[in-house]
């Protein structure tokens, strides 16, 4: 669902202070521009983290269920595509592995099947790379495991670097919604230049459905969408010394049926002033801050966009409903 755009990591280095980094930067560009905007790669603090973990269990919030059944019941088929492919070995490198739950049960088929393998997780989370590092090889006895964390590319880059294998990228969640039509293509051109002829990206697409399953999955009456749109204004807070007033700001989302973009808001519900050390940001009543976008695709969509970013279609897997498709592509 949300995003994780490829960003160097913000986190403080000795000497550094607060207003140093890439996520104060991107703050004030976003909040100084016409339509404030916020990115939502930086949702993933450990609060954060948390409450993605919630929302993943949440009823109305189906794109992780569905993915999951495509993982833990079709992982022998997604091997046995893999292997025939890349028969010699080869690095898993996962882009925004979060908590691997549902990668799980593909290392482990993989182990099953004694291929020679291993696995590069990447997030830009420290948290979520230090857990995995110490927890997944507990798990899942032979694993291999090198965490990276930072940005995609350039942590694609150190994988190449420490291994000159074939490369499985596995780019899954609907991640891809989290740019726009034009932005997935830059994005998968641009990730189609770091593999090499013969290397395989498997990614997860959320599919166009019935309007109301998808606004639900992103107006959840627990309000836990809400709790992690605000979140990103109390990190601002605690990070940057800001001053939002988070009981200021409502949640509001929207899906179009026909562009398949679904939208999360943040709207002021006053006229305010938010300081962010020296700058001054001011919000009229109504005014919303753009906080996310998940772009759902057609099956024709998604084929458009590997042939036109430097991909072949292999084959894809479907959950039971339909809902949701993993699809192999090679470059």
């Amino acid at each position: 669902m949300f995003t994780i755009k490829p960003v160097m990591t913000h986190y403080l280095v000795p000497g550094a202070t607060r207003h140093d980094t890439s996520f104060y930067h991107d703050v004030i560009r976003g909040l100084g521009a016409p339509q404030k905007k916020l990115d939502s790669k930086y949702f993933y603090d450990s609060i954060g983290d948390r409450l993605f973990q919630q929302l993943m269990s949440c009823k109305e919030y189906y794109p992780t269920q569905c993915e999951l059944d495509i993982l833990s019941q079709q992982q022998s088929a997604i091997a046995t595509v893999i292997q025939e492919q890349l028969p010699e070995g080869f690095d898993l490198v996962e882009l925004g592995a979060g908590d691997a739950t549902k990668s799980t049960y593909l290392l482990q088929q993989l182990l099953y099947n004694d291929n020679d393998y291993t696995y590069f997780p990447i997030d830009i989370s420290a948290n979520v790379i230090s857990t995995l590092e110490r927890e997944l090889p507990q798990r899942l006895p032979g694993l291999r495991l090198q965490g990276l964390q930072g940005e995609y590319f350039d942590m694609l880059q150190e994988a190449n670097a420490r291994s000159r294998r074939p490369k499985v990228v596995l780019f899954m969640g609907a991640n891809i919604g989290n740019f726009t039509r034009a932005e997935a293509g830059h994005f998968c051109t641009a990730l189609r230049r770091l593999l090499k002829p013969g290397d395989l990206l498997m990614i997860g697409f959320d599919l166009k459905k019935h309007p109301a399953i998808i606004l639900n999955a992103y107006n959840d009456k627990e309000g836990i969408t809400r709790a992690f749109n605000l979140n990103l204004l109390t990190r601002i807070n605690r990070e940057l010394g800001a001053n939002f007033n988070v009981d200021a700001f409502a949640h509001y989302a929207s899906y179009d049926p026909i562009s398949g973009a679904c939208k999360s808001f943040l709207v002021s519900l006053e006229a305010q002033r938010v300081h962010i050390g020296e700058q001054v940001f001011r919000f009229k009543q109504d005014e919303c801050i753009d906080m996310e976008i998940s772009l759902k695709y057609s099956q024709e969509d998604i084929d458009q966009l590997a042939m036109e970013s430097g991909f072949t279609p292999v084959t894809r897997f479907y959950d039971p409903k339909k809902w949701f498709v993993d699809c192999i592509w090679k470059v």
